[in-house]
């Protein structure tokens, strides 16, 4: 099963990890933790703003039907196909989707690469008064 791994928090870590992996990748000593896909989103409101509850059901609706063309992506969700278009770009370019040539009449096929989108958010409530943002129940 390939999964998606969606974070949204602090930049820095990632930022730490993709270093690391620079680093490492003329050594040969990567590890499989740096081979998981992940997208990491800054705040919660970049996350809202990119995975709309509209194209998380396109992202379903491709993963289970396997549409070979964005018209028939655009028919499964009942939704105008210069709509769903635009989703799919936006999706693409996030590394949700990518499109694969040899629908019908040379149409680009939609497809989904995971099997599952498991989402991590770090939304502290309350900092703790030494100005450290991990919160106070932590």
């Amino acid at each position: 099963m390939t999964t998606l791994h969606i974070t949204v928090g602090d930049r820095e870590p990632l930022r730490e990890d993709a270093l690391q992996f620079v680093r490492t990748a003329g050594t040969d000593s990567i590890d499989d933790q740096d081979g998981k896909a992940i997208l990491q989103f800054g705040t919660y409101d970049d996350l809202v703003d990119n995975l709309t509850p509209l194209r998380l059901e396109l992202i379903q609706a491709i993963a289970e039907h396997a549409p070979e063309s964005m018209r028939e992506a655009a028919r499964l969700v009942d939704r105008d196909v210069s709509d769903v278009h635009s989703d799919l770009k936006q999706l693409e370019t996030l590394g949700i989707l990518e499109f694969e040539e040899g629908g019908p009449g040379g149409a680009m096929q939609p497809v989904v690469p995971f099997d599952r989108i498991e989402m991590h958010i770090d939304y502290p409530l309350v900092t703790d008064v030494d100005g450290d943002e991990t919160p106070i129940s932590a």
